[in-house]
């Protein structure tokens, strides 16, 4: 009985939680969820910004099957980002950390929603991290891009979004695009910040993005036009389908400086 409850502390303390695992990954795709600006709890049981991800989740384990990419999500330990302590970022660099001793040394594409967004591209320096898709991400103005150098990053926002700022993303987008990366941004009509409104075009693009980045097939054209852009050049959006039923959108609230509750 010691050893099961010690097997399951160890398991309950690992950053990785995966949800494919497959024999000679050729790939792997890790997805991290939204939090809080600042909280030191842990996240709950029943967590709203980690059911965010599960629709992406299968969206991209029936577009990858067969293909030997293994995939898995981040667990937090804490529930926020909390300031300087960057611990979603640190989580992500510990998962990062335990792939790399099932998988070996793969190409892995990290795909984050706000928080998560934000620690995807915090992390994206680490040597087996490939490119990220960042939905909806959080990205304040004195977030560092220079590790972003050689790599691809594929940022999607939604122009109703009231809890972060698209006109953030855009310019940290333009920050990463001079520091050397190849980045594609997608504006989201209509899409607010927790990807309900138009939830299927959020998942398409997003699987059509992943498997392009994994080589699994074409890369979908308006962000092959983005990664083509030279760096010198104006950071332009690329824009987006108008998700259905959707009006256009009205002049955005000012946005607050984190993420709500329920990020």
């Amino acid at each position: 009985m010691r050893a099961i409850a010690a097997r399951r502390d160890q398991t309950a303390s690992s950053a990785l939680v995966p949800l494919r695992a497959v024999e000679a990954p050729r790939g792997a795709v890790l997805l991290l969820h939204g939090g809080r600006a600042d909280a030191l709890e842990p996240p709950p049981v029943v967590n709203l910004p980690a059911v965010r991800m599960r629709p992406f989740a299968r969206s991209l384990a029936r577009a990858t099957v067969g293909h030997a990419i293994a995939l898995g999500r981040v667990r937090y330990v804490h529930r926020g980002w909390n300031g300087e302590r960057a611990d979603a970022a640190r989580d992500a660099t510990r998962a990062l950390e335990e792939l790399s001793r099932v998988t070996g040394p793969v190409p892995v594409v990290l795909v984050g929603h706000s928080m998560g967004g934000r620690a995807a591209l915090r992390v994206a320096g680490h040597p087996l991290v490939s490119a990220v898709v960042g939905l909806a991400p959080w990205c304040p103005a004195d977030e560092p891009v220079d590790h972003l150098a050689g790599r691809r990053v594929v940022l999607l926002h939604g122009d109703r979004d009231r809890v972060t700022d698209p006109a953030d993303t855009w310019a940290l987008a333009a920050r990463a695009r001079t520091a050397g990366s190849e980045v594609c941004t997608l504006p989201v009509s209509g899409g607010d910040h927790a990807m309900l409104r138009g939830a299927a075009a959020w998942h398409a693009l997003t699987t059509a993005a992943v498997t392009g980045l994994l080589g699994l097939g074409p890369l979908p054209g308006r962000v092959a036009e983005g990664f083509a852009a030279p760096a010198a050049a104006p950071h332009v959006p690329a824009q987006a389908p108008e998700l259905p039923g959707t009006a256009p959108a009205q002049a955005p609230e000012p946005p607050g400086t984190a993420p709500e509750p329920t990020a």
